[in-house]
């Protein structure tokens, strides 16, 4: 029997296993100059390229968090024109049906479904819940 417990070795499955970040449950590491991604962002920076120093874990190690320094975190970029323009064109693929091709203001489950719930299943949609195709008047 003692053979058998000293073969028993204590594996933590979110350790990258070389040392090289430390792991802190919540609340336990000092975080006056770490932050996460989204606090940079709430003052105005950017992790700018640095590795994470610090993962937290919380809720029994199902949930974790990567820390940055903010001595070494950089300004955000400025929302330029052309990133403006990418951003909506990226968001109106995820958000316009393929077959009705109304554009609804949330993300539709093109993955799973393939299109909106009307033309999946016969669900009506709410009118205030997408923007009409434009229409085409050419040659009317």
């Amino acid at each position: 029997m003692a053979d058998q417990d000293q073969d028993l070795v204590d594996v933590d499955p979110h350790d990258p296993g070389d040392g090289s970040i430390p792991v802190f449950r919540w609340r336990q590491a000092g975080r006056e100059s770490l932050a996460t991604r989204r606090q940079l962002r709430e003052m105005g920076l950017r992790p700018g390229g640095q590795e994470p120093v610090v993962r937290i874990e919380c809720r029994g190690g199902k949930r974790f968090a990567w820390l940055y320094r903010i001595d070494l975190a950089q300004p955000k970029r400025p929302m330029t024109l052309g990133r403006e323009r990418a951003l909506d064109a990226a968001m109106s693929a995820r958000s316009t049906c393929p077959a009705c091709h109304r554009r609804y203001h949330y993300c539709l489950p093109l993955r799973t479904l393939g299109s909106c719930l009307e033309c999946h299943d016969g669900t009506p949609a709410d009118p205030t819940t997408y923007i009409a195709p434009a229409q085409h008047r050419l040659a009317a």
